[in-house]
Protein backbone atom coordinates (compact mmCIF):
# COMPACT_ATOMS: atom_id res chain seq x y z
CA UNK A 1 0.00 0.00 0.00
CA UNK A 2 1.47 3.36 -0.85
CA UNK A 3 0.32 6.53 1.29
CA UNK A 4 0.91 10.25 0.56
CA UNK A 5 2.21 12.66 3.47
CA UNK A 6 1.28 16.17 4.06
CA UNK A 7 3.48 17.77 1.42
CA UNK A 8 2.53 14.86 -1.59
CA UNK A 9 5.41 12.56 -1.08
CA UNK A 10 5.52 8.83 -1.76
CA UNK A 11 5.62 6.92 1.30
CA UNK A 12 5.82 3.01 0.22
CA UNK A 13 5.89 1.92 3.84
CA UNK A 14 2.98 2.47 6.30
CA UNK A 15 3.76 3.08 9.82
CA UNK A 16 2.33 0.81 12.46
CA UNK A 17 2.63 1.26 16.34
CA UNK A 18 2.23 -2.01 17.79
CA UNK A 19 1.85 -1.57 21.63
CA UNK A 20 2.51 -4.62 23.59
CA UNK A 21 0.86 -5.28 27.32
CA UNK A 22 1.92 -7.20 30.15
CA UNK A 23 0.25 -10.15 29.44
CA UNK A 24 1.68 -14.01 29.47
CA UNK A 25 0.59 -13.64 25.29
CA UNK A 26 2.68 -11.04 24.60
CA UNK A 27 5.38 -13.62 23.20
CA UNK A 28 2.63 -14.41 20.80
CA UNK A 29 2.93 -10.86 19.30
CA UNK A 30 6.15 -11.56 17.88
CA UNK A 31 4.47 -13.68 15.19
CA UNK A 32 2.17 -10.48 14.59
CA UNK A 33 5.39 -8.41 13.95
CA UNK A 34 6.67 -10.47 11.96
CA UNK A 35 4.05 -10.70 10.02
CA UNK A 36 3.69 -7.01 9.80
CA UNK A 37 7.13 -6.22 9.07
CA UNK A 38 7.30 -8.90 6.45
CA UNK A 39 4.52 -7.28 4.60
CA UNK A 40 5.84 -4.37 4.01
CA UNK A 41 4.90 -1.95 7.43
CA UNK A 42 7.38 0.39 9.45
CA UNK A 43 6.70 -1.06 12.83
CA UNK A 44 7.90 0.81 15.91
CA UNK A 45 7.11 -1.61 19.00
CA UNK A 46 6.35 0.03 22.17
CA UNK A 47 5.74 -2.19 25.22
CA UNK A 48 4.83 -1.80 28.54
CA UNK A 49 7.31 -2.26 31.69
CA UNK A 50 5.34 -4.98 32.52
CA UNK A 51 5.11 -6.17 28.68
CA UNK A 52 9.88 -6.37 29.19
CA UNK A 53 8.79 -8.72 31.92
CA UNK A 54 7.43 -11.54 29.18
CA UNK A 55 9.62 -10.18 26.35
CA UNK A 56 12.58 -8.23 26.02
CA UNK A 57 13.33 -4.82 24.80
CA UNK A 58 16.56 -6.64 22.86
CA UNK A 59 13.80 -8.99 20.63
CA UNK A 60 11.30 -6.05 19.99
CA UNK A 61 14.30 -3.95 18.60
CA UNK A 62 15.85 -6.77 16.84
CA UNK A 63 12.22 -7.86 14.65
CA UNK A 64 11.26 -4.41 14.18
CA UNK A 65 14.58 -2.74 13.59
CA UNK A 66 13.64 0.34 15.35
CA UNK A 67 14.84 1.14 19.04
CA UNK A 68 12.60 0.01 21.66
CA UNK A 69 11.50 1.85 25.25
CA UNK A 70 8.53 1.96 27.49
CA UNK A 71 9.69 5.58 28.87
CA UNK A 72 8.49 9.01 27.81
CA UNK A 73 11.73 10.26 28.87
CA UNK A 74 14.14 8.23 26.82
CA UNK A 75 15.46 10.49 23.73
CA UNK A 76 13.20 13.52 25.21
CA UNK A 77 15.07 15.91 22.45
CA UNK A 78 12.77 13.92 20.30
CA UNK A 79 9.69 14.46 21.83
CA UNK A 80 8.50 10.55 21.45
CA UNK A 81 5.07 10.36 23.58
CA UNK A 82 3.86 12.86 20.82
CA UNK A 83 5.63 12.45 17.84
CA UNK A 84 5.25 8.48 17.88
CA UNK A 85 1.52 8.87 17.89
CA UNK A 86 1.04 11.43 15.43
CA UNK A 87 3.24 9.33 12.61
CA UNK A 88 1.22 6.91 13.01
CA UNK A 89 -1.13 5.56 10.56
CA UNK A 90 -2.57 2.32 12.78
CA UNK A 91 -2.10 1.48 16.35
CA UNK A 92 -2.49 -2.21 17.35
CA UNK A 93 -2.03 -2.85 20.76
CA UNK A 94 -1.76 -6.69 21.67
CA UNK A 95 -2.43 -8.13 24.15
CA UNK A 96 -4.67 -5.51 25.60
CA UNK A 97 -4.77 -6.07 29.03
CA UNK A 98 -7.47 -4.82 31.37
CA UNK A 99 -5.49 -2.44 33.30
CA UNK A 100 -3.98 -1.37 29.39
CA UNK A 101 -7.71 -0.94 28.63
CA UNK A 102 -8.78 0.83 31.77
CA UNK A 103 -5.80 3.23 30.89
CA UNK A 104 -6.83 4.23 27.57
CA UNK A 105 -10.78 4.22 28.39
CA UNK A 106 -10.09 6.99 30.94
CA UNK A 107 -7.29 8.54 28.96
CA UNK A 108 -4.31 8.18 31.39
CA UNK A 109 -0.30 8.69 30.06
CA UNK A 110 1.97 7.17 32.39
CA UNK A 111 4.00 5.58 30.05
CA UNK A 112 4.88 5.89 26.33
CA UNK A 113 2.12 3.89 24.96
CA UNK A 114 -0.47 5.44 26.84
CA UNK A 115 0.81 8.63 26.02
CA UNK A 116 1.09 7.41 21.91
CA UNK A 117 -2.79 6.44 22.61
CA UNK A 118 -3.79 9.74 23.18
CA UNK A 119 -1.83 11.65 20.49
CA UNK A 120 -2.35 9.32 17.95
CA UNK A 121 -5.47 10.22 15.23
CA UNK A 122 -5.60 7.25 12.98
CA UNK A 123 -7.43 4.03 13.89
CA UNK A 124 -6.85 2.19 16.75
CA UNK A 125 -7.41 -1.93 17.34
CA UNK A 126 -7.13 -3.61 20.92
CA UNK A 127 -6.59 -7.47 20.88
CA UNK A 128 -7.87 -7.87 24.26
CA UNK A 129 -6.61 -10.80 26.14
CA UNK A 130 -6.91 -11.57 29.83
CA UNK A 131 -8.15 -14.17 32.89
CA UNK A 132 -12.19 -14.53 31.85
CA UNK A 133 -13.37 -13.24 35.13
CA UNK A 134 -11.11 -10.01 34.12
CA UNK A 135 -12.89 -9.40 30.95
CA UNK A 136 -16.50 -10.06 32.49
CA UNK A 137 -15.99 -7.67 35.03
CA UNK A 138 -18.23 -5.12 34.72
CA UNK A 139 -15.55 -2.23 35.07
CA UNK A 140 -13.64 -3.55 32.06
CA UNK A 141 -16.90 -4.29 29.91
CA UNK A 142 -17.40 -0.35 30.65
CA UNK A 143 -14.53 0.34 29.48
CA UNK A 144 -14.23 -1.52 26.17
CA UNK A 145 -17.97 -0.22 25.49
CA UNK A 146 -16.30 3.82 26.62
CA UNK A 147 -13.33 2.57 23.71
CA UNK A 148 -16.00 2.08 20.95
CA UNK A 149 -18.22 4.64 21.54
CA UNK A 150 -14.89 6.18 20.49
CA UNK A 151 -14.55 5.07 17.21
CA UNK A 152 -11.85 2.36 18.48
CA UNK A 153 -11.88 -1.61 17.74
CA UNK A 154 -12.14 -4.02 20.32
CA UNK A 155 -11.14 -7.25 19.12
CA UNK A 156 -13.06 -9.75 21.82
CA UNK A 157 -10.82 -12.13 23.34
CA UNK A 158 -10.76 -15.63 21.84
CA UNK A 159 -12.00 -19.49 23.92
CA UNK A 160 -9.80 -21.27 25.32
CA UNK A 161 -6.77 -22.59 27.14
CA UNK A 162 -5.56 -19.40 29.40
CA UNK A 163 -2.69 -19.56 31.90
CA UNK A 164 -2.25 -22.55 34.39
CA UNK A 165 -5.28 -25.15 34.18
CA UNK A 166 -8.05 -22.30 33.56
CA UNK A 167 -10.29 -22.42 30.38
CA UNK A 168 -12.29 -19.97 28.76
CA UNK A 169 -12.78 -16.39 26.77
CA UNK A 170 -9.66 -14.69 27.42
CA UNK A 171 -7.46 -16.08 24.84
CA UNK A 172 -5.18 -13.57 22.56
CA UNK A 173 -6.58 -13.55 18.97
CA UNK A 174 -4.39 -15.07 17.33
CA UNK A 175 -1.43 -13.56 15.39
CA UNK A 176 -3.04 -14.51 11.77
CA UNK A 177 -6.37 -13.00 12.89
CA UNK A 178 -4.96 -9.95 14.27
CA UNK A 179 -2.63 -9.36 10.81
CA UNK A 180 -5.78 -9.54 9.11
CA UNK A 181 -7.97 -6.91 10.38
CA UNK A 182 -5.19 -4.37 10.69
CA UNK A 183 -4.66 -4.73 6.49
CA UNK A 184 -8.43 -4.08 6.47
CA UNK A 185 -8.23 -1.26 9.06
CA UNK A 186 -5.41 0.25 7.14
CA UNK A 187 -6.98 -0.47 3.64
CA UNK A 188 -10.47 1.23 4.64
CA UNK A 189 -8.46 4.07 5.81
CA UNK A 190 -6.77 4.45 2.74
CA UNK A 191 -10.27 3.76 1.15
CA UNK A 192 -11.87 6.80 2.62
CA UNK A 193 -8.85 9.38 2.53
CA UNK A 194 -9.65 8.74 -1.28
CA UNK A 195 -13.48 9.93 -0.71
CA UNK A 196 -14.76 6.45 -0.52
CA UNK A 197 -17.93 6.01 2.41
CA UNK A 198 -16.67 2.86 4.52
CA UNK A 199 -19.91 1.24 6.66
CA UNK A 200 -19.26 1.66 10.63
CA UNK A 201 -20.97 -0.85 11.89
CA UNK A 202 -20.87 0.09 15.95
CA UNK A 203 -24.04 -0.88 17.46
CA UNK A 204 -25.37 -3.12 15.09
CA UNK A 205 -25.91 -7.25 15.45
CA UNK A 206 -25.40 -8.76 12.61
CA UNK A 207 -26.24 -12.95 11.91
CA UNK A 208 -24.04 -14.31 9.54
CA UNK A 209 -24.40 -17.81 7.99
CA UNK A 210 -21.39 -20.15 6.36
CA UNK A 211 -19.99 -23.49 5.25
CA UNK A 212 -21.76 -26.40 4.23
CA UNK A 213 -24.48 -28.50 5.70
CA UNK A 214 -24.30 -32.28 5.92
CA UNK A 215 -27.23 -34.51 5.11
CA UNK A 216 -26.50 -37.78 6.87
CA UNK A 217 -27.44 -41.16 4.97
CA UNK A 218 -25.50 -43.07 7.74
CA UNK A 219 -23.42 -42.64 10.72
CA UNK A 220 -20.61 -42.54 8.75
CA UNK A 221 -21.90 -41.24 5.03
CA UNK A 222 -23.43 -37.60 4.36
CA UNK A 223 -24.45 -35.59 1.05
CA UNK A 224 -22.77 -32.38 0.96
CA UNK A 225 -21.07 -29.65 -1.15
CA UNK A 226 -17.76 -28.39 -1.71
CA UNK A 227 -18.37 -24.68 0.43
CA UNK A 228 -14.99 -23.97 2.80
CA UNK A 229 -16.97 -21.07 4.46
CA UNK A 230 -14.27 -18.52 3.60
CA UNK A 231 -16.62 -16.23 2.49
CA UNK A 232 -18.76 -16.11 5.14
CA UNK A 233 -15.89 -16.26 7.74
CA UNK A 234 -14.79 -12.66 5.87
CA UNK A 235 -17.98 -11.52 5.98
CA UNK A 236 -17.87 -12.08 9.89
CA UNK A 237 -14.51 -10.82 10.08
CA UNK A 238 -15.28 -7.47 8.25
CA UNK A 239 -18.15 -6.73 10.38
CA UNK A 240 -16.43 -7.32 13.62
CA UNK A 241 -13.22 -5.39 12.60
CA UNK A 242 -15.89 -2.25 11.89
CA UNK A 243 -17.31 -2.44 15.34
CA UNK A 244 -20.25 -4.86 14.92
CA UNK A 245 -21.74 -7.26 16.81
CA UNK A 246 -21.43 -10.59 15.08
CA UNK A 247 -22.71 -13.97 15.43
CA UNK A 248 -21.59 -16.26 13.05
CA UNK A 249 -23.55 -19.87 12.53
CA UNK A 250 -20.75 -22.08 10.93
CA UNK A 251 -21.59 -25.24 9.19
CA UNK A 252 -18.89 -27.67 9.39
CA UNK A 253 -16.20 -25.77 8.87
CA UNK A 254 -12.55 -25.86 10.40
CA UNK A 255 -11.41 -22.85 10.13
CA UNK A 256 -10.77 -20.67 13.04
CA UNK A 257 -13.22 -18.22 15.11
CA UNK A 258 -12.54 -14.97 13.60
CA UNK A 259 -11.46 -12.68 16.67
CA UNK A 260 -14.85 -10.63 18.52
CA UNK A 261 -17.12 -12.95 17.37
CA UNK A 262 -19.99 -15.45 18.44
CA UNK A 263 -19.68 -18.95 16.40
CA UNK A 264 -22.27 -21.64 16.18
CA UNK A 265 -21.39 -24.59 14.87
CA UNK A 266 -24.46 -26.67 13.22
CA UNK A 267 -24.10 -29.72 10.79
CA UNK A 268 -27.30 -29.99 8.83
CA UNK A 269 -29.74 -27.93 7.00
CA UNK A 270 -32.59 -28.06 9.27
CA UNK A 271 -29.99 -26.91 12.39
CA UNK A 272 -28.98 -24.02 10.50
CA UNK A 273 -32.75 -23.34 9.92
CA UNK A 274 -33.20 -23.54 13.47
CA UNK A 275 -30.69 -21.34 14.44
CA UNK A 276 -31.07 -18.95 11.86
CA UNK A 277 -35.08 -18.73 12.09
CA UNK A 278 -34.42 -18.40 16.28
CA UNK A 279 -31.51 -15.75 16.08
CA UNK A 280 -32.82 -13.86 13.11
CA UNK A 281 -35.35 -11.89 14.77
CA UNK A 282 -32.61 -9.92 16.46
CA UNK A 283 -30.67 -9.21 14.23
CA UNK A 284 -30.34 -5.63 12.38
CA UNK A 285 -29.27 -7.75 9.21
CA UNK A 286 -28.86 -11.33 8.32
CA UNK A 287 -26.47 -12.72 5.65
CA UNK A 288 -26.81 -16.08 4.55
CA UNK A 289 -23.73 -17.49 3.04
CA UNK A 290 -24.22 -20.50 3.88
CA UNK A 291 -24.54 -23.29 1.52
CA UNK A 292 -27.38 -25.49 2.56
CA UNK A 293 -28.63 -28.61 1.17
CA UNK A 294 -31.51 -28.12 -0.93
CA UNK A 295 -32.50 -32.20 -0.01
CA UNK A 296 -32.17 -34.61 2.62
CA UNK A 297 -32.58 -38.49 2.79
CA UNK A 298 -35.79 -39.41 4.20
CA UNK A 299 -34.48 -42.15 6.08
CA UNK A 300 -31.08 -42.18 8.16
CA UNK A 301 -29.57 -45.76 8.34
CA UNK A 302 -29.02 -46.31 12.26
CA UNK A 303 -26.27 -48.45 11.04
CA UNK A 304 -23.55 -47.89 8.22
CA UNK A 305 -25.20 -49.07 4.91
CA UNK A 306 -23.07 -52.57 3.96
CA UNK A 307 -22.70 -53.44 0.49
CA UNK A 308 -24.46 -55.99 -0.88
CA UNK A 309 -23.50 -60.15 -2.31
CA UNK A 310 -25.35 -59.43 -5.56
CA UNK A 311 -24.25 -56.03 -5.92
CA UNK A 312 -27.19 -54.15 -5.96
CA UNK A 313 -27.30 -50.94 -5.13
CA UNK A 314 -29.92 -48.75 -2.03
CA UNK A 315 -32.27 -46.67 -3.20
CA UNK A 316 -31.85 -43.38 -1.27
CA UNK A 317 -35.11 -41.62 -1.41
CA UNK A 318 -35.18 -37.38 -0.78
CA UNK A 319 -37.30 -35.14 0.67
CA UNK A 320 -36.92 -31.14 0.39
CA UNK A 321 -35.38 -29.30 3.34
CA UNK A 322 -36.89 -25.68 4.46
CA UNK A 323 -36.14 -22.51 2.06
CA UNK A 324 -34.17 -20.71 5.28
CA UNK A 325 -33.75 -17.39 3.39
CA UNK A 326 -37.10 -17.47 1.80
CA UNK A 327 -38.80 -17.86 5.69
CA UNK A 328 -36.54 -14.85 6.96
CA UNK A 329 -37.15 -13.16 4.14
CA UNK A 330 -40.93 -13.20 3.96
CA UNK A 331 -41.49 -13.50 7.49
CA UNK A 332 -39.31 -10.74 8.81
CA UNK A 333 -40.22 -9.45 12.64
CA UNK A 334 -38.40 -6.18 11.61
CA UNK A 335 -39.23 -4.17 9.00
CA UNK A 336 -35.98 -2.42 9.05
CA UNK A 337 -33.89 -5.73 8.87
CA UNK A 338 -31.63 -6.28 6.02
CA UNK A 339 -31.38 -9.44 4.38
CA UNK A 340 -28.83 -10.88 2.30
CA UNK A 341 -28.88 -13.80 0.12
CA UNK A 342 -25.80 -15.86 -2.13
CA UNK A 343 -26.31 -17.97 -5.61
CA UNK A 344 -24.02 -20.70 -6.69
CA UNK A 345 -25.01 -20.94 -10.27
CA UNK A 346 -23.72 -22.15 -13.35
CA UNK A 347 -26.72 -21.44 -15.86
CA UNK A 348 -28.04 -23.91 -18.37
CA UNK A 349 -28.92 -23.94 -21.99
CA UNK A 350 -31.70 -21.47 -21.90
CA UNK A 351 -30.90 -19.30 -18.95
CA UNK A 352 -27.84 -16.99 -18.02
CA UNK A 353 -26.31 -16.92 -13.90
CA UNK A 354 -27.82 -13.63 -13.99
CA UNK A 355 -31.53 -14.75 -15.46
CA UNK A 356 -31.15 -17.74 -13.30
CA UNK A 357 -30.37 -15.23 -10.49
CA UNK A 358 -32.42 -12.70 -10.65
CA UNK A 359 -35.72 -14.97 -10.84
CA UNK A 360 -34.13 -16.54 -7.47
CA UNK A 361 -33.77 -12.37 -5.83
CA UNK A 362 -37.52 -12.59 -6.97
CA UNK A 363 -38.72 -15.91 -5.42
CA UNK A 364 -36.64 -15.54 -2.13
CA UNK A 365 -37.65 -11.98 -1.44
CA UNK A 366 -34.26 -11.32 -0.02
CA UNK A 367 -32.88 -7.40 0.05
CA UNK A 368 -29.48 -8.39 -2.10
CA UNK A 369 -28.33 -11.36 -3.95
CA UNK A 370 -24.63 -12.15 -4.24
CA UNK A 371 -24.75 -14.04 -7.52
CA UNK A 372 -21.47 -16.25 -7.98
CA UNK A 373 -20.77 -17.99 -11.22
CA UNK A 374 -19.46 -21.54 -10.06
CA UNK A 375 -19.13 -23.32 -13.70
CA UNK A 376 -15.84 -25.37 -13.13
CA UNK A 377 -15.30 -25.50 -9.87
CA UNK A 378 -14.42 -21.40 -9.37
CA UNK A 379 -15.23 -19.90 -5.92
CA UNK A 380 -15.56 -23.39 -3.40
CA UNK A 381 -12.26 -23.58 -1.50
CA UNK A 382 -10.83 -20.31 -2.71
CA UNK A 383 -9.40 -17.42 -1.42
CA UNK A 384 -10.58 -15.13 -4.26
CA UNK A 385 -13.76 -14.40 -5.29
CA UNK A 386 -16.09 -12.03 -8.18
CA UNK A 387 -19.68 -11.50 -7.26
CA UNK A 388 -22.47 -9.67 -9.51
CA UNK A 389 -24.47 -7.99 -6.62
CA UNK A 390 -28.39 -7.89 -7.30
CA UNK A 391 -30.79 -5.34 -5.69
CA UNK A 392 -34.36 -6.03 -4.92
CA UNK A 393 -34.88 -2.05 -6.84
CA UNK A 394 -33.42 -3.71 -10.05
CA UNK A 395 -29.68 -3.04 -9.76
CA UNK A 396 -26.40 -4.67 -10.32
CA UNK A 397 -23.25 -4.46 -9.17
CA UNK A 398 -20.40 -6.48 -10.50
CA UNK A 399 -17.72 -6.93 -8.24
CA UNK A 400 -14.23 -7.74 -9.82
CA UNK A 401 -11.57 -11.07 -8.96
CA UNK A 402 -10.39 -9.82 -5.69
CA UNK A 403 -9.75 -11.22 -1.84
CA UNK A 404 -13.06 -12.51 -0.42
CA UNK A 405 -12.05 -10.23 2.55
CA UNK A 406 -12.67 -7.42 -0.40
CA UNK A 407 -15.99 -8.65 -1.86
CA UNK A 408 -17.57 -8.66 2.05
CA UNK A 409 -16.48 -5.11 2.33
CA UNK A 410 -18.63 -4.32 -0.63
CA UNK A 411 -21.45 -5.89 0.99
CA UNK A 412 -21.16 -4.37 4.24
CA UNK A 413 -21.27 -0.91 2.21
CA UNK A 414 -24.10 -1.97 0.63
CA UNK A 415 -26.15 -3.15 3.68
CA UNK A 416 -25.37 -0.05 5.65
CA UNK A 417 -26.48 1.96 2.26
CA UNK A 418 -29.70 0.30 2.86
CA UNK A 419 -30.07 1.33 6.64
CA UNK A 420 -29.38 4.95 5.56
Amino acid sequence: MTTSTTDGTAKARPSVVLGVGGGIAAYKVCDLLRRLTESGHQVRVVPTAAALEFVGASTWAALSGQPVTPDPFDDVHEVPHVRIGKAAELVVVAPATANLIAKAAHGLADDLLTNTLLTARCPILFAAAMHTEMWEHPATQANVATLRERGITVLDPAVGRLTGSDTGRGRLPEPAEIFAISQLMLADEAARAAGHKIADLTGRHVLVSAGGTREHLDPVRYLGNSSSGKQGYALARIAAARGAKVTLVAANSELPDPAGVHVVPVTSTRDLFDEITARAADADAVVMAAAPADFRPSDVAEHKIKKTADGSVPAVNLVQNPDILATISHDRARTDQVIVGFAAETGDAEHSVIDLARAKLERKGCDLLVVNDVSGGKVFGSDMNEAVILDRDGGALPVPSGSKDALAGVIWNLVDARWQ
